[in-house]
C-alpha cells in the first residue's frame, strides 16, 4: 500500500511512495508523533537522481524486516535535499563535522527536538564495505534511545552549541586585495593537473566557479597561465566520457582523474555553469569547439530538460534499464555504453573503423578497471584518437573524417534513441534555473542565437507570472505538475537576479533590470544579517530549522551569498542604488577573514570582491537599431563591464532618469553609436563596428 509520502509532489519522495517504511514528509506531523510517542527521528535526505539513493532504497527501505525496525523504533522522515536545501545543509554540517565526509543518500537520527545525535551517509543492510550494517545500527540506536535517553538528548544539545560555532562567519570585519587573489591563483597553480587537466586527483569534479575566477584573473592580470589551465580542463572534460559525445551535456563528475568513466547523472546546475565557462573560453580564445560543445549542451537542454512552460527541470539520473525485457533491472550509464558490435551492426565501412579508433571503441570493452558490471564488453564514448590523428592513421583527408563522423554520430545517436531514457526529476527549480538562464542569456549574446535568447526570457516569463507574488514580493523555489510551492531561499533570489541582469545586457529589454530590482529588495528584506553582514541562507521565523546559516562555500553550485554580492553590485551599477552597494560591500567585509584563510573554498566571492573594487567599464549605445553594435559587444569577453542602451524613448526615459549624465549621448548623424567609457569618462564616440572592436580592446 502506497504510505502517505504518495501525496507529496517531489519525485525524490514519490520513489518511496510504495516503501514499507512509514515515511513522513518533513513537517509538523513527524515531529509532533516524535515528541508525543518519546521516538526519536529517523532522517533520510537525498534526491530523485542519486545512485546510492537507490541502492539503499532497494537493499533497506523495501526491506520489511528493516522497515518493521523503523516503524516500531523511530519516526522515519524523508527529505528532498533539492527541494529543502536548508534541512539538508544544517544535518549535512553534522555529519561532515563529525564523520569527516558526507554525501547521499544521508541518514541522521535527531530527538525529538530536532537536535542530531547520529549520523553518516550510505549504510548497507547487513556488514560489508567496511560499513556497519543499517539493521544492526537500528537496532543499537534505539537500544541506547531505550536505555540512556538523558545522555542522548545531552549530546544533542552539545552538538547544537558545536554546529552554532562551525555556522558562524567569525574574524574581525576587513577587505580583500591583490594578496588574496594572489594566493587563490598560486592554489590553482599547485594543485592543476598538467595531464589531464582539472585540479587535484580522483574522483574529479567540473566545479566551473573555478573557471570563473581564473577567466577573471586572466582578464585583469593578462597572466596566460590563468587562462590555459582553465581552457586545458576544459578540452579535457569535453574529450572525456564525462561528456556525453553523441547528445551533448556533462555528467556530474568522473571517477577517475582522465576525466572518462562518469557518474552518468546529468544535473541542470552543471549545464548552466559548465556552458557559460565554455562560451566564455570561446569569447576569449576564438576558438569554435568551444562554442561547438556550448551549443551541443544547450541544445540537449532544450530537447530533453525543458518543460511545456519553457522552464528547465532538474536531473536525469545515472541508472537507466540494462535490458527492456527486465525494466526494474538498472545499472549505471547503461543508456550511454556500447558493444563494438553494435557501432559496427549500424554502421558501414569505412565509416565503423574511423568511428571506433576516434572514439576508443574496444572490442572487449575500453574500461579496464571496470567499477561497475554493467560496463563489461561496453564502451564509454571518448576522444582517443583527434580527426586530425584519425586522418593521418587512415591516410583519408581530414574533410572527409569530419563528414564521416558527423553522420555516424546521427547514426549511433538513433541506435541509443529507442532505450528506456534514465528517469528525469522533472521538478523547476528557481536557483537552478536561474544559472540556466543566464547560460542562455550568455549564448544569444556571444553566439548570435535569438534561439537561446528566446529560451532565456520565457523561462523568466514562467518565474515571474508563476512563481512570484507581485503583490508580496515574494518568489517561490518549487513547480511540478501545476503545483507552486516552498518559499524561495537566498539561492532562489540570487541566482534570479543575476540571470536577469543577465538576460537584460542580451536583449536590453530593461524589463528584467526592474524585476531584478523587486527581488534585490526583497533579498536584502528578508536574508540580510543588518548587525554583521552578509546573508542568510533562510529567512526567520522557520521554527524547525535549529540554525539560520551564511553559506559561503563555492562548491559544485557558488554559494547564495557570492551571488547575492554579484547581484547587488551589478544592480547598483546599473540603478545607483547606493544601499544595493552597502549591503554588498558589508557582506564582503564580513566574509573577508575568510576568503583570506580559506580562498580556494570561495572563488566566486573572490570574484565578486574583484568587481566591487573595479571601476566598471560602461557602455552605452543609443540608436534604434543596435544590432551590429550588440554583436561586437557579444564577443568581447568583458566581466567588469555594463551596457546603457538607449534604443527606445522607454529605455531612454528609464536610463536618464537613473544616470542624468546620458542624456547627452545621441546617434551621431542618425547612426546607432556607442560611447564606451571608465567612469563616465567617454572615448570618442563611435559607429563603426570596427572602431567600437578597437575601443574594447
Amino acid at each position: 500500500m502506497p504510505n502517505r509520502l504518495s501525496a507529496e509532489k517531489s519525485p525524490y519522495l514519490l520513489q518511496h511512495a510504495n516503501n514499507p517504511v512509514d515515511w513522513y514528509a518533513w513537517g509538523p506531523e513527524a515531529f509532533e508523533k516524535s515528541r508525543r510517542e518519546n521516538k526519536p527521528i529517523f532522517l533520510s535526505i537525498g534526491y530523485s537522481t542519486c545512485h546510492w539513493c537507490h541502492v539503499m532504497e532497494r537493499e533497506s527501505f523495501e526491506s520489511e524486516a528493516i522497515a518493521a525496525i523503523l516503524n516500531q523504533f523511530f519516526v522515519p522522515v524523508k527529505v528532498d535535499r533539492e527541494e529543502r536545501p536548508d534541512v539538508d545543509r544544517i544535518y549535512m554540517l553534522f555529519v561532515q563535522s563529525t564523520t569527516g565526509g558526507g554525501g547521499w543518500p544521508m541518514s541522521v537520527w535527531l530527538t525529538p527536538d530536532l537536535k542530531p545525535f547520529y549520523g553518516g551517509t550510505y549504510f548497507p543492510p547487513d556488514n560489508r564495505y567496511g560499513r556497519p550494517g543499517f539493521g544492526a545500527i537500528l537496532e543499537h540506536i534505539a537500544g541506547v534511545w531505550r536505555d540512556d535517553q538523558a545522555k542522548v538528548m545531552e549530546s544533542g544539545d552539545n552538538v547544537l552549541i558545536q554546529l552554532r560555532g562551525h555556522a558562524t562567519v567569525s574574524g574581525e570585519p576587513g577587505r580583500v586585495g591583490n594578496e588574496t587573489y594572489e594566493a587563490l591563483f598560486s592554489h590553482f597553480r599547485r594543485t592543476f593537473d598538467k595531464r589531464d587537466g582539472g585540479f587535484g586527483g580522483a574522483p574529479k569534479f567540473p566545479r566551473p566557479v573555478s573557471l570563473t575566477f581564473l577567466f577573471r584573473w586572466y582578464y585583469r592580470t593578462k597572466n596566460e597561465e590563468a587562462r590555459d589551465m582553465a581552457t586545458a580542463t576544459l578540452r579535457a572534460m569535453a574529450a572525456g566520457g564525462m561528456y556525453d559525445q553523441l547528445g551533448g551535456g556533462f555528467h556530474r563528475y568522473s571517477v577517475d582523474s582522465h576525466w572518462f568513466v562518469p557518474h552518468f547523472e546529468k544535473m541542470l546546475y552543471d549545464q548552466g555553469q559548465l556552458v557559460v565557462s565554455y562560451l566564455e573560453a570561446f569569447q576569449l580564445t576564438g576558438e569554435q569547439h568551444f562554442a561547438d560543445i556550448a551549443r551541443a549542451s544547450l541544445e540537449y537542454v532544450l530537447r530533453n530538460m525543458t518543460s511545456a512552460e519553457g522552464a528547465f527541470y532538474c536531473a536525469e539520473d545515472a541508472d537507466s534499464v540494462v535490458d527492456p525485457a527486465h525494466p526494474h533491472e538498472k545499472g549505471e550509464g547503461a543508456f550511454y555504453v556500447f558493444t563494438q558490435k553494435e557501432i559496427e551492426a549500424t554502421l558501414e565501412q569505412p565509416d565503423a573503423s574511423w568511428f571506433i579508433y576516434h572514439y576508443g571503441v574496444d572490442e572487449e570493452g575500453n574500461v579496464h578497471e571496470d567499477p561497475h558490471h554493467e560496463f563489461t564488453g561496453r564502451n564509454i564514448l571518448f576522444i582517443d584518437h583527434s580527426v586530425d590523428r584519425v586522418a593521418e592513421f587512415f591516410k583519408v583527408p581530414e574533410t572527409e573524417i569530419l563528414a564521416s563522423l558527423e553522420k555516424s554520430k546521427q547514426k549511433v545517436l538513433a541506435l541509443r534513441a529507442p532505450r528506456v531514457r534514465p528517469h528525469l526529476d522533472d521538478k523547476l527549480l528557481t536557483a537552478w534555473n536561474g544559472l540556466m538562464i543566464s547560460a542562455f542569456a550568455l549564448a544569444g549574446r556571444c553566439l548570435g542565437e535569438p534561439r537561446y535568447a528566446d529560451a532565456a526570457a520565457g523561462a523568466v516569463r514562467f518565474f515571474q507570472t508563476r512563481m512570484f507574488n507581485a503583490e508580496t514580493k515574494t518568489l517561490l523555489r518549487r513547480y511540478r505538475e501545476g503545483d507552486a510551492g516552498i518559499p524561495g531561499f537566498l539561492d532562489d533570489y540570487a541566482f534570479l537576479a543575476c540571470a536577469l541582469i543577465d538576460l537584460y545586457e542580451t536583449t536590453f529589454d530593461i524589463s528584467p533590470i526592474q524585476f531584478a530590482e523587486k527581488l534585490a529588495d526583497r533579498l536584502i528584506e528578508l536574508f540580510e544579517d543588518g548587525e554583521e553582514g552578509g546573508f542568510f541562507a533562510t529567512a526567520s521565523g522557520d521554527a524547525s530549522l535549529l540554525l539560520r546559516m551564511k553559506e559561503d562555500y563555492d562548491g559544485a553550485e557558488p554559494s547564495g551569498n557570492s551571488m547575492a554580492v554579484l547581484a547587488l553590485l551589478r544592480l547598483a551599477a546599473y540603478t545607483g542604488r547606493i544601499d544595493f552597494q552597502k549591503s554588498a560591500e558589508r557582506a564582503l567585509a564580513a566574509f573577508a577573514h575568510r576568503m583570506k584563510a580559506g580562498s580556494p573554498g570561495m572563488p566566486q566571492m573572490v570574484v565578486a570582491a574583484m568587481i566591487a573594487e573595479s571601476a566598471p567599464r560602461q557602455v552605452v549605445l543609443a540608436g534604434e537599431d543596435l544590432s551590429a553594435l550588440k554583436g561586437v559587444l557579444g564577443k568581447h569577453f568583458a566581466p567588469f563591464q555594463i551596457v546603457f542602451a538607449l534604443d527606445s524613448a522607454g529605455s531612454r526615459e528609464y536610463w536618464t532618469r537613473l544616470h542624468p549624465e546620458l542624456a547627452a549621448m545621441h546617434p551621431i548623424d542618425g547612426k546607432p553609436t556607442a560611447y564606451v567609457c571608465q567612469s563616465f569618462a567617454c572615448q570618442l564616440p563611435v559607429s563603426d563596428t570596427t572602431a567600437l572592436e578597437a575601443s574594447l580592446q
